[in-house]
This record gives structure tokens, sequence and C-alpha cells, in this order.
């Protein structure tokens, strides 16, 4: 059922698909709930300043494609909900891969793995890939940089320009680099230092139709500057991670304060 969809319709899918995964409680979502999912400076790329309008449209569009459905909140508040499992045709977990290449795009299998893991378990590499490939055998998904280490790939929900664009793009940097000998360097996907990925990721160019090869370290030095910089990495992830739990958890408590006076109110209007 699925077909290309527009970068503000592929948000609103993708925050409606993440936070019925990671905040249940609160889903079904309210236009004004889409809106902050959208628009969050974390777990987005790109940065987007959309409004209640924008995001009214894109679910008008989404219902007609049957990607999205419309329900009866409490009181008089219209909420949505997604169709996306039926509409792509996923399971579980595959599910939240897709969202996270809706929310972000472009990733490597490493990024993608620890990002989708928010909402579905996965352990590791090994049990990332089945799952790739079977988003692959459905179409979803494609590969902008060759197999291997560093693989970077993307949904194949972009409009047909977009997605041309983006090919050309990766392949003009990768033939650039090659050319250069320089380390091929994937663009960030997100604008969190945490996302960033680790130098020992990043692959060098093949030369000669060889292998694509890692830089090593030469010198006991070199790999304890390196060691050190992962260290810091995970130190600035996690320091991201309890952020943006701070500001869910600061979000949760301003939805019960206003579900506290709804109540309140409903009560004096039934003179409680």
């Amino acid at each position: 059922m699925w077909k290309p969809l527009s970068a503000i319709d592929r948000r609103v899918a993708g925050v409606l698909v993440e936070k019925a995964k990671t905040t249940p409680e609160q889903y079904p979502l309210t236009v004004n709930a889409i809106v902050t999912g959208a628009n969050q400076k974390s777990n987005r790329y790109p940065q987007m300043e959309l409004d209640a309008d924008d995001v009214a449209e894109s679910l008008d569009r989404l219902r007609s494609l049957g990607a999205v459905t419309e329900v009866q909140g409490n009181g008089r508040t219209l909420k949505y909900r997604h169709m996306m499992y039926e509409w792509l045709g996923v399971e579980k977990v595959e599910l939240s891969v897709m969202a996270e290449l809706l929310l972000r795009g472009a990733q490597t299998e490493g990024e993608l793995r620890g990002r989708a893991a928010r909402m579905d378990p996965i352990a590791d590499l090994a049990a990332l890939r089945p799952i790739l490939n079977a988003l692959t055998a459905k179409g979803l998904i494609q590969s902008l940089t060759p197999q291997g280490r560093g693989h970077v790939l993307t949904h194949a929900l972009y409009q047909p320009q977009e997605s041309e664009k983006l090919r050309r793009d990766f392949a003009g940097h990768t033939a650039a680099a090659s050319q250069s000998g320089e380390p091929v360097v994937i663009r960030p996907t997100a604008h969190d230092a945490a996302a960033a990925p680790s130098p020992a990721d990043t692959p060098r160019a093949p030369t000669q139709g060889g292998p694509i090869e890692r830089p090593a370290a030469t010198h006991p030095a070199a790999a304890v500057a390196e060691a050190a910089e992962a260290v810091g990495r995970e130190i600035a992830a996690l320091r991201a991670e309890v952020a943006q739990l701070r500001r869910d958890l600061e979000e949760l408590a301003e939805r019960q304060r206003r579900n506290e006076d709804d109540l309140h109110e409903m009560k004096n209007a039934l003179g409680g």
C-alpha cells in the first residue's frame, strides 16, 4: 500500500510510530503533540519548524493514503493513530527501523541499530541484518554506500527527485574521496555530537579495486588517544540521553498539569 511521501509527511508518520512505541500512555496524539514531536531538537534530521496547519494538512494527506486514522479523544479533542504496520506491510521491529529512518534519514547500520533499539530491542548488528534484508526484499530501504563496515542506508519513501539527488550526492562524495585518497566521510545524520560516527568507523576509499581499509593506530599513544576519544563519545552519548529524559519528564509533568486543570474545569462545569 505504501508510496513515496513528502518530507513533512515522513516526519509526521515517523513521530506517530515513535511515540506509540516510546510513550504509549500518551498515544494516540493530538495535532499539537505531533507538532511538538516533529520539531524536537533531538532524534531528528533535518530540524523542522512545523506549525499546526502544516501538521493538519499532512494528516489529511496521510489519512487519504490509509497511513493514518482519526480517533475521538477525551472530550472533543481529535487524536491520530498510525496504520503503518498495514500500510508498509512490516513486522514490529521492522517498523522501529523504518521509523528511525523516517525521522533521521540516511544512517550507518551501527547508528540505526542503536537508535531503533530505543523502541524495540535489537541486540547487535547480527540481529539487525536479517531485519534489513527483509526490508530490502520489500523495497522499503536502499543502500547508499557499498556493503561492509560503515555501510550507509536509508528508506525508500523519498519522492523520486529526492531519492535521485541523495544517490548522486553519495556517489559524487564517494568518487571524490576515492580520487583524493582521503577517508570517506558521511554527512552527520543528527545535530547532537553523541550521534557522530567514530573515526575508527570511517572507511577509507578502496584503491586499485582492493577492499575498503581502515586507518590503524601505528603507535601506542595513538591507541590510547583513540580509547580516550571513544570514552568521551560514550560519555557525551549518555549525557545526551539524560538530557533527553529530563526533557521528556518535563513534558510529561506539563501534560499532567494540563490534564489536572482540564479535570478541575470539568468538575466545576458539572457542579462537582
